[in-house]
């Protein structure tokens, strides 16, 4: 049951197929279709209408419940054909009046959520063996072409009228915002003479030239679309590794979270985040899995969506999502565990031992996109090791990935002091974006730390000793650790939050670059930048003007 005191604006990421305004799902097979059929009258707030298949935050909450549905309730699925249920038009992208009365922070956040479904697409082809493929049967245009370049293939209806296109620059002065120009090069390889006449073209590129560009895999007839389409379907599941349909693999319901919302709080069973308004900060506490945990598939399989790596997760992810979209004043969170370490190492052997079966696979993709989220809010993070506290194996990773750690010492009392165990999970079960551990990420690669790090596996590290290790930033002692704790929050929540957004993702992303690093990248700086010129959005910039029969007027200095 979900229980909500807050405001009726507060946007709720929690959705289910029996409320969908957006998308239809069909299954047959191993094939599994996304429909895009967006109601127009659907939109998540006042003031525009999603029509030609145009969306908004609401449609990406939906999307992305579906494919967690997908991934979790059908495990036979082994590919998802994205297309749309609308004559003519497959998705013009994010909705343009929507762009126009939102908020400068709306626009960002709404653009790093949608980045995030669309990243998610291509972590499911990568780790899980789910494949996507875009059936563009009608005009595609910016996010919805976007979206297709998230797929693993796209085919694109030869008509004589339907093409992809990228206009955001020709036509409102903005960027394409979840990742078009580096997908359209990292990832399709478009010539840059190319790409430039392509993003600079308001029409788009149409039929087989869009295939000679790489924007597309395949052309086909209308005639023979649907049949091209379902063909390659297969063919791409015959490429997984998922279940077969007929070994009789049964999913697992994703019920409703169990989840309090309070004015200064939200409960979840293993997660609760405790608001401190007067501060501006978060405390996020994750308890550990308590009593008798499933130890083999069968066990895993019957406790379904209540088993705890799976359940914490999907707390974990809620929670995030909430505190980013609807307490932005809230500027640092404090990541504190609270249970037994031993019960965490025991669930990651868990996750190890049958990290072959796909519910453990899935679940494993779940808290790695979960932590991943971690990493991309822009919030200052602080972890807190306390008494009781247990960052131990994955548990670890929600320190590794905040900007600070302390770990309270406790000279004169071995018992209580707050222990930290590395696991064989932080080295590499859970990649941030780049690639890397959080570990790697940490000492940039250098053996000589990693490979103390990794005698230390198993070892209860009390404060001098993990700071003597490198894993976390200061040890204070019992006697110094409220003032120093209180003037670490006192002297964040002092500094300018643009700037320590800036800081903090050039800082946590200091590793290898790679197609999603620029896009995460690009998005914080060019979107940040560009969403606020008044070329864009001023009175006559180019996103306050459209469809408005006006031109319009730039200034034309170069920055």
């Amino acid at each position: 049951m979900t229980l909500t005191t807050a405001p009726a604006a507060r946007v709720d990421y929690q959705t289910h197929p029996s409320r969908y305004r957006h998308w239809k799902l069909k299954f047959e097979g191993a094939v599994a279709t996304l429909l895009a059929d967006f109601d127009e009258n659907g939109g998540l707030r006042e003031g525009y209408k999603l029509k030609l298949n145009s969306y908004d935050l609401g449609v990406d909450i939906e999307l992305n419940d579906a494919v967690q549905r997908i991934r979790f309730e059908h495990p036979e699925v082994r590919t998802v054909v994205i297309t749309s249920a609308k004559e003519r038009v497959f998705c013009s992208g994010a909705n343009i009046f929507m762009l126009g009365v939102s908020s400068h922070a709306w626009k960002v956040n709404f653009c790093k959520f949608t980045n995030e479904t669309r990243n998610g697409l291509e972590d499911s082809s990568r780790h899980s063996g789910l494949k996507f493929l875009a059936a563009v049967n009608g005009a595609c245009a910016g996010g919805g072409y976007e979206l297709a370049l998230a797929c693993d293939e796209i085919i694109l209806v030869d008509d004589r009228s339907s093409a992809v296109s990228l206009p955001e620059v020709p036509l409102l002065g903005v960027l394409p915002g979840t990742g078009g120009l580096t997908r359209v090069t990292d990832k399709r390889k478009v010539r840059h003479d190319l790409a430039d006449i392509f993003c600079t073209s308001v029409e788009g590129v149409r039929g087989q030239k869009a295939k000679d560009w790489r924007l597309v895999d395949e052309v086909a007839k209308t005639a023979v679309f649907s049949a091209r389409v379902q063909e390659r379907a297969l063919e791409l599941a015959a490429q997984s590794d998922r279940p077969l349909p007929e070994t009789g693999a049964r999913g697992v319901t994703l019920q409703p979270l169990n989840r309090t919302i309070e004015a200064d709080a939200l409960r979840y069973t293993h997660v609760t985040v405790q608001i401190d308004r007067a501060q501006r900060s978060a405390t996020w506490t994750v308890k550990a899995p308590t009593g008798a945990q499933p130890a083999n598939v069968a066990a895993i399989e019957a406790a379904g969506d209540a088993w705890y790596p799976l359940q914490m997760a999907r707390e974990l992810e809620d929670a995030i999502l909430e505190m980013r979209t609807n307490e932005p004043e809230i500027g640092v969170w404090l990541m504190k565990t609270e249970g037994d370490a031993a019960a965490v190492l025991a669930m990651d052997a868990t996750l190890q031992a049958h990290a072959g079966h796909w519910l453990v696979r899935e679940t494993v993709g779940l808290l790695r996109r979960t932590f991943s989220r971690l990493d991309l809010s822009s919030r200052s993070l602080f972890a807190l090791a306390e008494p009781g506290s247990c960052f131990a194996g994955s548990f670890l990773e929600l320190a590794l990935a905040c900007d600070r750690s302390y770990q309270l010492m406790l000279p004169d009392d071995a018992a209580r002091t707050p222990k930290l165990t590395v696991g064989e999970v932080n080295f590499g079960l859970f990649p941030m974006i780049t690639g890397q551990s959080r570990l790697e990420r940490r000492f940039y690669g250098e053996t000589t730390p990693l490979e103390a790090a990794r005698a230390a596996i198993g070892q209860p590290l009390d404060a001098d000793a993990a700071f003597a290790l490198g894993l976390v930033t200061a040890n204070p002692d019992d006697i110094d650790w409220d003032d120093e704790i209180r003037i670490a929050i006192e002297e964040r929540r002092a500094m300018s939050p643009d700037a320590l957004t800036g800081m903090e993702a050039n800082l946590r992303f200091n590793g290898p670059e790679n197609m999603l690093t620029r896009v995460f990248g690009r998005l914080t700086a060019w979107q940040n930048w560009i969403f606020q010129r008044p070329n864009a959005v001023g009175d006559k910039g180019a996103l306050k003007v459209y469809g408005k029969g006006e031109k319009a007027q730039f200034d034309w200095n170069r920055v």
